[in-house]
């Protein structure tokens, strides 16, 4: 079956161990003009050839990884391995999206993010900055994850945000009991300690959630106990 959006222009290049084509837009679409020239794919199964979406400047899309539906993949954005990227999701800057990825609904990935593993970023998301999302999480609705953040799974992390202040994430890892909020670096009741010494309001917060993953890592032991 022929194409019935874009055809290859002719010109390649070798990408990570992929042959990658340029695209030309064949009739005019949501992002395109016909003739104008897009992105780079490395097969006709990397973006769909009905709709609207499409690839755009130096954007490369290869691998098993798809876009379609009225979805944009432009700037230097990467969409690789198993990823897809669909809906009215746009992917741009310098962000990558791969292994089994979904970027999807309204959704935004751009900057130097990364979302990757199983992770889903959905509905009106928007993960930007050097953030990263992966292993089998998933942001949806009006979520925005920016700056250094790490929003993942994982049995020795657990990921909580500030919500009371300063929005910032921050993290407490099971293996060694130690709690990293900004610069600080320590035991939960070292955190305590010195969130009440900040404010009132501070401590308490804190500390609600210091209790609250003792608990849960309490309640974890005791199935282990009982497998």
């Amino acid at each position: 079956m022929s194409n019935k959006k874009y055809e290859f222009t002719g010109e390649t290049k070798e990408w990570c161990g992929h042959t990658l084509h340029r695209i030309r837009a064949i009739v005019d679409i949501a992002y395109a003009k016909a003739g104008e020239v897009g992105g780079w794919i490395e097969s006709e199964s990397n973006l769909s050839e009905y709709d609207n979406a499409w690839v755009y400047g130096d954007a490369r899309v290869y691998g098993d990884a798809r876009v379609y539906g009225d979805a944009w993949v432009y700037g230097d954005a990467r969409v690789y391995g198993d990823a897809w990227v669909y809906g009215d999701a746009e992917v741009y800057g310098d962000a990558r999206v791969y292994g089994d990825a979904r970027v999807c609904g309204d959704a935004r990935v751009y900057g130097n993010a990364e979302v990757y593993g199983d992770a889903w970023v959905c509905g009106n998301a928007r993960v930007s900055g050097d953030a990263e999302v992966h292993g089998n999480v998933k942001v949806c609705g009006n979520a925005m994850v920016f700056g250094n953040a790490r929003v993942k799974q994982s049995s020795d992390y657990i990921v909580v945000k500030n919500c009371w202040s300063s929005m910032r994430w921050f993290t407490y890892t099971s293996s060694n009991k130690k709690w990293k909020v900004g610069c600080f670096r320590g035991t939960g009741e070292e955190l305590i300690r010195k969130a009440y010494a900040d404010s009132e309001t501070s401590g308490k917060c804190y500390e609600a959630i210091v209790r609250a993953v003792e608990a849960i890592e309490e309640a974890t032991k005791e199935d282990k106990n009982n497998e």
